[in-house]
């Protein structure tokens, strides 16, 4: 059974989805260029993390944190890479845009990767309405990033 919960980024039975996810962005994207927030970043004010699971086992997470009133940015969004393939990423995706909007959020960005690595990670940005914008809110030119801007509603 499938769960999408708002959930503590510090839970202990988190370590493996962090620890993917770690593996991930530092397999073709150099560390001056990485964005990622660790999960005590992750557990402060103003973002909204949520845990996606499969029969009460964490297969996949992702947040947003808030820019400003009606500005978020999605953070850290991960689905293990043995559960890919069953649409899970998009179910967590839609569950993030839904909760942003139900939270007063009118536009939803986010920074991801470059390479070639990151190609069905853009594709399903793409799909969900997101299109490529600037830089924005502290990020500046960067060849290894990709920004991505979608309005809400």
């Amino acid at each position: 059974m499938l769960c999408i919960m708002h959930e503590s980024p510090t839970g202990p039975d988190l370590a493996l989805l962090f620890e993917r996810h770690t593996i991930d962005m530092h397999a073709d994207t150099p560390p001056e260029s990485i964005h990622m927030m660790d999960a005590g970043a992750l557990d402060m004010p103003g973002t909204t993390f949520f845990v996606l699971r499969d029969g009460g086992r964490a297969v996949g997470m992702g947040a947003f944190k808030r820019l400003d009133e009606t500005h978020a940015e999605i953070k850290s969004m991960h689905v293990l890479a043995e559960e890919r393939g069953r649409g899970l990423s998009r179910r967590l995706l839609d569950h993030l845009m839904r909760e942003a909007q139900a939270n007063g959020i009118r536009r939803l960005s986010l920074e991801t990767g470059s390479h070639p690595s990151f190609l069905a990670a853009r594709r399903l940005y793409e799909r969900a309405g997101f299109t490529q914008c600037p830089p924005f809110e502290g990020y500046g030119e960067d060849p290894n990033s990709y920004y991505m801007t979608c309005l809400l509603g």
